[in-house]
């Protein structure tokens, strides 16, 4: 089993940038590929990036391609969601999940494939 805990969320104004974070435990964290999803108020969870287990894959939604990164440092158990030209739209819960995956380089971008989830950061945008 793994705990994820995400940091890093707050109020900015549109055009700024913010770094979240994923600090992971109990498990290798190298084991697990691992996504960022949001959820606005109303509106379903959706995909927001996702991550091999190696580092060496990645993949953004169409939505913040070009201005989100995600990364990670499997040797310091973290992910990472880097933010910038942020837009009033991209307000919500950010939430980090860990899939585990016992061989391959593959990413998920379906909710249904993570096992375990993080309990959220808010990041609001204002215009």
């Amino acid at each position: 089993q793994v705990q994820l805990v995400e940091s890093g969320g707050g109020l900015v104004r549109a055009g700024g940038s913010l770094t979240l974070s994923c600090a992971a435990s109990g498990r290798t964290f190298s084991s697990y590929a691992m996504g960022w999803f949001r959820q606005a108020p109303g509106k379903e969870r959706e995909f927001v990036a996702a991550i091999s287990r190696t580092g060496g894959s990645t993949i953004t939604a169409d939505s913040v391609k070009g201005r989100f990164t995600i990364s990670r440092d499997n040797a310091k158990n973290t992910g990472y969601l880097q933010m910038s030209s942020l837009k009033p739209e991209d307000t919500a819960v950010y939430y980090c999940a860990a899939k585990y995956v016992y061989s391959g380089t593959g990413y998920y971008t379906n909710s249904q494939s993570y096992d375990y989830w993080g309990q959220g950061t808010q990041v609001t945008v204002s215009s």
